[in-house]
């Protein structure tokens, strides 16, 4: 596997992002163009088809959003574990979760005083990505 970085660290699954989100697409579209050209036979059928793919345009973002949640909440209670390994002291409230989720790639060697410095000047998730200088891989992130 390829060293990973700041540059190569996100990770976008063919399949899921792209294939299934244009087939979704496709079948929004072609439900409401069917539902407009339906006639008072198959209204019913056609108005179902649109209500359908409107449910798995809203099921492909949530079941994304609901993953990333899950995992968000993991990486913040094992780098505050992390934080208090290190240091002995709990880490500020201050720290937000975004924060916690980019400074997960820093190095024991330059993670306590990232977390300070992020905390002093309101760094972003990117911007802590950026200042890493020894990269932790996170494979199992999806």
């Amino acid at each position: 596997m390829k060293q990973q970085t700041f540059e190569n660290h996100s990770k976008w699954v063919l399949g899921y992002h792209l294939v299934t989100f244009l087939a979704i697409l496709l079948l929004i579209v072609g439900s409401i163009r069917g539902l407009m050209k339906s006639s008072e036979d198959n209204l019913y059928s056609a108005s179902l088809l649109v209500l359908v793919s409107f449910i798995l345009l809203f099921m492909f973002y949530f079941l994304r959003a609901f993953a990333l949640k899950a995992q968000d909440r993991s990486i913040r209670a094992e780098e505050k574990l992390r934080y208090f390994i290190l240091t002995g002291k709990p880490i500020s409230n201050k720290i937000t979760t975004r924060q916690l989720v980019g400074l997960r790639f820093a190095s024991d060697d330059e993670f306590v005083a990232l977390v300070e410095r992020a905390e002093k000047e309101n760094l972003s998730e990117k911007e802590i990505k950026k200042e890493i200088k020894i990269w932790k891989p996170d494979i199992y992130r999806v």
